[in-house]
């Protein structure tokens, strides 16, 4: 197994994608922290399969917009694990709103879990990366870092900035070991656009713009997050693995 001996944090992690990236680590032999900020139950369940593959798991409850809770919650992965090998910075919102509407609130709510949140908690990681000697950041885009979304322009932003994030994390972190990438799903059903996806009108428009004519699922980007966390994807930083079905060249 490929990350025997290695932990990994997984912000988001209660659920979707997060939860399929912490269980997929963790069949890999990595000891998972799971963070959460509302889904304590979801978390819990979640850490009871973890350990059911014979892992070490703990939840951590942590809105990851604000410092003070972040570096609480590194400081307490830390302390229970002794050291965290692999990030997944996973943890997002959606709020669906014309441009003309978007309030300011709704920007700020976007922008600071989506983009300040991967900042916030990829630095107090990092810091604790350089002092293991290395290690792998994986930041959770979405094509909609190249391709602008209907009625998601501050989704949009935010993905756009995870995007270069990476990059400018991968330049600057090289130096210490640290290997930064981002991986960018298309559509992939999750609890936070199902209801969406289950509208036809919806569903028929999505589709028509996804060359392979597939909705993914979260595992399908857990597999990648996987891949580009191991030691087979040890000369890849700075990119973004884009997994859409085709709709970045649709």
């Amino acid at each position: 197994m490929k990350f025997v001996g290695k932990v990994a944090l997984v912000t988001g992690g209660s659920r979707g994608i997060g939860r399929a990236c912490a269980l997929e680590l963790a069949k890999g032999g990595a000891d998972l922290a799971v963070n959460y900020h509302n889904s304590q139950i979801d978390a819990e369940s979640t850490v009871k399969e973890i350990r059911a593959f014979g892992r070490n798991s703990k939840a951590y409850k942590a809105d990851t917009s604000s410092s003070s809770q972040v570096n609480s919650m590194v400081d307490s992965v830390v302390n229970d694990f002794g050291r965290i090998d692999i990030l997944v910075n996973n943890a997002g919102v959606l709020k669906r709103s014309p441009y003309l509407e978007i309030s300011e609130e709704d920007w700020d709510f976007v922008l600071n879990t989506n983009l300040k949140g991967y900042f916030l908690v990829g630095q107090a990681v990092a810091k604790v990366m350089i002092s293991r000697g290395g290690g792998v950041i994986v930041n959770i885009s979405s094509n909609a870092e190249e391709l602008p979304l209907q009625n998601l322009a501050h989704y949009s932003v935010a993905k756009a900035g995870v995007g270069m994030l990476t990059k400018s994390m991968a330049l600057e972190l090289a130096p210490s070991k640290i290997r930064v990438v981002a991986v960018a799903p298309g559509l992939i059903e999750t609890d936070i656009n199902r209801k969406d996806i289950a509208d036809a009108a919806f569903r028929e428009r999505r589709l028509a713009k996804i060359p392979l004519k597939i909705i993914g699922k979260p595992e399908d980007v857990a597999k990648m997050v996987a891949f580009v966390a191991s030691d087979d994807a040890r000369l890849a930083t700075g990119h973004t693995m884009f997994i859409d079905a085709g709709s970045t060249i649709a």
